[in-house]
């Protein structure tokens, strides 16, 4: 297997074989944590610290619950009353942390490149779990485990990601990743919700959910992140919902087989009809929640083992 990878800081930095070789670690621990023991010593004696300067329900949790399956001791900081707020730099942060020597560092922070930028300043891995607009690297890979595990493939897919694509880190890492996996990618939004330079993305673009959704495998819907907007981006949600929401009217004309995701949390009638978020034989969104843990637990791993094979000790 090979991953020689010191950070994960983005998809971008991955090649296909990265991308792969996650993958099939996480099959691994998708077993392992449907065992009733589902504990591991892979991190045993290494440290993990979540710094998460962004709330966070699902990453954080499955993050925590990732590092202590595989035996790390795990400390979660709390960084809504850390020394950031009293004025503190992020490269002092960073000093602060070499000082006490962990292995491993999960950040999501507001402002992109932030936690590139931690990266250069620590002694330890660095996972990142989110950066402003920039990218979300373990909710694409989680997402590529759910996709291949639903449609037994993860190339030359037809996926529509849709909603808010302009404010959203999630689309971003989606649409590196799938790139890379040779799967054509439409994006479907208001323009007011698009990036700008869409046509750098390399995308096929819709501003209409019926035309945009016609035979696609992979439905992908999106949060509408109204706490990055700093304007009217839409006229109402109800008018949101009726042109963009997901339904059973407009998934109707994806495949028959098309699956339907959402990365959480989901605003219920705004993006998505609750019934179909519900649909045990269309949502995977549970399915996405679950190999969340065992990304996380591959992707430490991986990056583990290129720390402990980096340090003078390790012969």
């Amino acid at each position: 297997m090979s991953f020689d990878h010191r950070h994960l800081l983005g998809i971008e930095q991955l090649a296909p074989d990265d991308i792969t070789a996650i993958l099939d670690l996480s099959e691994d621990y998708v077993t392992l944590n449907r065992q009733t023991a589902k504990h591991s010593d892979v991190l045993g004696g290494l440290t993990q610290i979540n710094m998460f300067f962004e709330n966070s329900t699902r990453t954080q949790a499955s993050f925590e619950i990732a590092g202590k399956r595989l035996g790390a001791d795990v400390m979660n900081m709390a960084m809504q009353a850390s020394s950031i707020k009293k004025g503190e730099t992020l490269i002092d942060t960073a000093l602060t942390l070499n000082a006490m020597h962990p292995d491993l560092l999960v950040v999501r922070h507001p402002h992109s490149g932030a936690v590139d930028l931690l990266a250069q300043k620590v002694n330890c891995a660095v996972l990142n779990a989110g950066d402003g607009r920039h990218e979300h690297p373990t909710q694409a890979l989680l997402d590529a485990l759910t996709i291949r595990r639903a449609k037994g493939r993860l190339h030359r897919l037809n996926v529509a990601i849709c909603g808010d694509i302009a404010h959203s880190r999630v689309a971003r890492s989606n649409i590196l990743l799938l790139g890379k996996m040779e799967n054509r990618i439409r994006l479907i939004g208001p323009p007011t919700l698009m990036p700008s330079q869409i046509d750098q993305f390399g995308v096929e673009v819709y501003d209409d959910m019926k035309q945009g959704l016609a035979d696609v495998d992979v439905v992908m819907m999106l949060r509408l992140q109204r706490e990055r907007m700093d304007g009217g981006f839409i006229p109402s949600e109800r008018e949101y919902y009726h042109r963009f929401g997901l339904d059973a009217e407009k998934l109707a004309l994806a495949r028959p087989d098309a699956i339907v995701m959402h990365p959480g949390p989901m605003n219920r009638g705004v993006e998505i009809d609750g019934t179909l978020a519900d649909d045990i034989n269309r949502s995977v969104i549970q399915d996405q929640v679950e190999m969340g843990v065992a990304v996380r637990m591959a992707a430490m791993e991986l990056l583990a083992r290129n720390l402990l094979a980096s340090r003078p000790d390790a012969a």
